[in-house]
């Protein structure tokens, strides 16, 4: 057992004294209190980069598109990124999918450390981190993402907030707002921040989120085509009234509240903070109604969760090392599962520590670097009815290097991972009466370059290998599980999941214009899927997890330009589409993969009026794995108008927001529950923002 207070607060001694000792404190950023670097910097990683420099697809979602695409959930909130799609599994729990791959192959991130949650072992279990707390959203895909464990080979999701400062207001006082109401599910939600400085070097922050809704109203049917034909069919007249459920989401309500408070000491040479938390979440899992006449479910989860966060960094001088961070943190996590009678029928514990050393190398010439090391520890333990695995608990330690050569017109890259890891399951009921201990030495790579064709315009190439060790619900699941409707079997022989891949890349940017293009093929060995295997315990089908060789590839595409000014309104128009085929050898397709989709806008930016309109659409996907339903094509019209009062600089505006405006029925394929619950209907959402 470790001890999460004792362990974080030795580790801050790890830092030089002296990086507190100056008494003037860096200037404020020009366009508010908070740090915000460009969209074209990524701040995800040992030391800023250019997008254009990284050899994989990355995304950047902050400002004006953050406000407008922001929801209660993560994963709806980038649904609308290119490579990203979302689990859906209803609007409370939905969880990002990069590249077609999801659960344990997605790290979701806040400011670099993880989300100390249960979302990776079920679609059910909510992300417990709070979108409307983000300043900015970064996600990277492929490779890039390695430096941040080998479970994040689908890519890495990094929410970056301001709990723990950055910097000192200059002002005695300064508050961040936002308000949301949403139409669709009846959302009502409000955010605000207030930062504090206290002396020239020490700032305080406390935040606070509440958020309510309804049941969802969709845009349709709530069951899909085949599923209402099966219950028009049925001989039980209550099965047959399912047929013609539409609109409203039946326990798809939700109530959220959050608090949070830190202080920093920041100088000129370095910072110190800490951070503690407490999130409450209580939501519907929408109902995956029996059509044999049988009693369907009606869960409600009830998740608590307290972490405690610390962050610092010291700047070194030059030397050898141009700075070093710390960056840690530890979460004691509960949710119960609750039924209809009001009985907790299952609860899962979570405790988890995370912490991660950064050591960047000073510049010499073109050559940047960064040495690091990462450990996790995660206990973790179901009790109830529905127990699907055995108490378990994970260690990982990691060390890592990224190192970047730029000669001008080419850049190389170079990246390495070495992760040692132990998976332990204590003996019970489910497996037996021996305790059980996996260990996995895991090595990844990546080495690449990218040449100047013409100024502002490279073309990249990076080769990758990964090694994932199986997580504790692959190797030692064997139970019902509620959420995924299934009887779940692991197999604690797993070996290693590899992976070799490949991407290419070509981006370009100019005055009034920028694209990206991205395209990648992963050939996998040891690829973990679950497979039904045709049988039925506890009145569940039985997926039973296995291993074979698959292969992913696909693309991503996106694009921007200025196609006409008016005096200082700017019309621009832009674009994206991406694809992802994932294949299991001598099996068929793998499941939830998303199909083709593309999405394009136009939008009006002025001084202080912004005004947009966009159509996305997402093709039928019929390429499916045994069990899956086809998933019909849908097309959704979006606009809002966003008025910023004290001009484009800015963090105050108002926003009006229409989504999905022609109320269709849409389901996305990457969702368990897609045929159990469509996404939402006609929404038209009112978001204020305050900065002051």
């Amino acid at each position: 057992m470790f001890r999460p207070a004792l362990w974080l607060s030795t580790t801050a001694l790890v830092l030089p004294a002296a990086a507190f000792a100056q008494s003037s404190t860096p200037a404020p950023a020009t366009d508010g209190y908070h740090s915000e670097a460009p969209p074209e910097i990524i701040v995800t990683a040992p030391y800023q980069r250019n997008q254009a420099d990284i050899l994989s697809g990355t995304s950047v979602l902050s400002g004006e598109a953050l406000t407008r695409e922001l929801r209660p959930t993560i994963g709806e909130t980038l649904a609308r990124q290119p490579g990203v799609s979302a689990t859906s599994f209803g609007p409370n729990a939905s969880r990002p999918v990069l590249r077609g791959l999801q659960g344990e192959r997605v790290r979701v991130l806040t400011d670099g450390i993880g989300s100390f949650d249960v979302s990776n072992t079920s679609v059910d279990h909510a992300v417990a981190i709070n979108p409307l707390t983000a300043d900015r959203i970064e996600v990277l895909r492929g490779p890039s993402a390695l430096l941040f464990g080998s479970s994040a080979i689908g890519g890495v999701v990094n929410v970056i907030d301001s709990r723990i400062p950055r910097r000192v207001p200059d002002e005695p006082v300064h508050v961040d707002a936002i308000a949301t109401y949403g139409s669709a599910a009846n959302e009502r939600s409000g955010s605000a921040a207030v930062d504090v400085p206290v002396t020239d070097k020490i700032v305080f922050h406390l935040d606070g989120t509440y958020g309510k809704t309804d049941d969802l109203d969709t845009g349709g049917y709530i069951l899909s085509r085949p599923l209402r034909a099966q219950a028009a069919a049925s001989a039980d007249a209550g099965t047959r009234e399912l047929a013609d459920l539409r609109g409203k989401l039946p326990n798809s309500q939700s109530e959220m509240w959050e608090v949070a408070g830190g202080a920093a000491v920041v100088t000129d040479t370095g910072n110190l903070g800490f951070s503690v938390s407490h999130l409450d979440n209580r939501y519907g899992v929408p109902i995956r109604y029996s059509l044999d006449g049988g009693e369907a479910e009606q869960v409600t989860l009830h998740v608590q969760q307290t972490r405690a966060d610390m962050r610092a960094e010291v700047d070194t001088g030059g030397g050898l090392l141009e700075k070093i961070r710390l960056r840690a943190g530890f979460a004691d996590y509960r949710h119960d599962e609750i039924e209809d009678t009001g009985a907790i029928g299952t609860s899962f514990f979570n405790q988890g520590l995370e912490a991660r050393l950064e050591l960047v190398q000073a510049a010499r010439g073109g050559w940047r670097g960064a040495v690091g090391g990462q450990m996790f520890i995660r206990d973790l333990n179901i009790v109830g009815d529905e127990k699907f695995l055995p108490k378990s608990e994970t260690q990982q330690f990691g060390l890592f290097t990224l190192q970047s050569f730029d000669m001008g017109a080419f850049r190389a890259e170079a990246g390495g991972r070495y992760e040692y890891t132990v998976a332990r399951a204590a003996a019970d009921d489910l497996l037996g009466n021996d305790n059980i201990r996996r260990s996995f030495d895991s090595f990844s790579g990546s080495l690449g370059g990218s040449v100047g064709l013409a100024e502002h315009l490279r073309f990249g190439i990076n080769g990758s290998h990964t090694e994932r060790a199986p997580s504790a619900e692959e190797l030692f699941a064997n139970g019902p599980h509620a959420g995924t409707q299934a009887f779940e079997v692991g197999n604690a022989g797993f070996a290693k999941e590899i992976s070799d891949g490949i991407e290419a890349t070509l981006k370009g940017s100019g005055d009034g214009y920028s694209f990206g293009l991205s395209a990648y093929h992963n050939w996998f060995r040891n690829f973990i899927y679950e497979n039904p295997t045709g049988t039925v315990r506890d009145d569940l089908p039985v997926f039973q997890y296995s291993q074979a060789d698959a292969r992913l590839w696909g693309f991503e595409a996106e694009a921007s330009a200025r196609v006409a000014k008016f005096g200082e309104t700017a019309i621009n128009v832009d674009g994206l589409a991406d694809y992802t085929r994932a294949t299991i050898v001598d099996r068929g397709p793998a499941p939830r993969i998303p199909p083709l989709r593309v999405l394009g806008g136009i939008e009006a930016q002025g001084r202080m009026v912004q005004v947009r309109g966009e159509v996305e659409h997402v093709t039928r996907q019929n390429r499916v794995a045994d069990l899956e339903t086809t998933t019909p094509a849908y097309t959704m019209v979006n606009a809002s108008v966003s008025l910023k009062p004290f001009g484009k600089g800015s963090n105050t505006s108002l926003m009006l927001s229409a989504n999905n405006i022609f109320d269709v029925e849409a389901r996305r394929h990457a969702s368990f529950l897609k045929d159990y619950a469509p996404l939402a209907g006609r929404d038209i959402r009112v978001t204020a923002r305050l900065a002051l």
